[in-house]
């Protein structure tokens, strides 16, 4: 079941010395063999040995576990409601605000920060321009 270098010897911890370790590490960590590989290749026999190397000796941080934010896509209807209720008096509020600093600073500065739209063209003359 186990397959080691030498037929029908299993591995101890004698076995494991740093250099052995860290080339095995090293191997997994280039990407040339999945820990489980390295387990099977070399017969090792504890399921985690390999992965506890890996955090002792490896490059790759292993103690900070990154924090997954929960999807969108897994709200209900009713949370995704709420959400997008809340965002859109968030944005009216944020326009009003903005609308109210234009005016303010069109009366006290006499600026004209709002674009002045020009009247719409007719259907004629806007085919005889293409």
């Amino acid at each position: 079941m186990y397959y080691s270098e030498k037929p029908g010897k299993k591995r101890t911890l004698r076995d494991y010395n740093l250099g052995f370790k860290l080339a095995v590490v090293s191997q997994v960590e280039k990407g040339e063999m999945t820990y489980k590989q390295v387990q099977k290749a070399y017969g090792i026999q504890g399921r985690s040995t390999v992965l506890v190397w890996l955090r002792k000796h490896g490059t790759l941080d292993w103690n900070k576990p990154k924090l997954q934010s929960m999807p969108k896509s897994k709200e209900t209807p009713a949370q995704r409601i709420k959400r997008l209720e809340r965002e859109l008096s968030d944005e009216k509020l944020k326009n009003k605000l903005l609308n109210t600093l234009i005016d303010i600073s069109d009366e006290q500065y006499g600026t004209s920060i709002r674009k002045k739209h020009l009247p719409k063209q007719s259907n004629e003359s806007g085919k005889a321009n293409q």
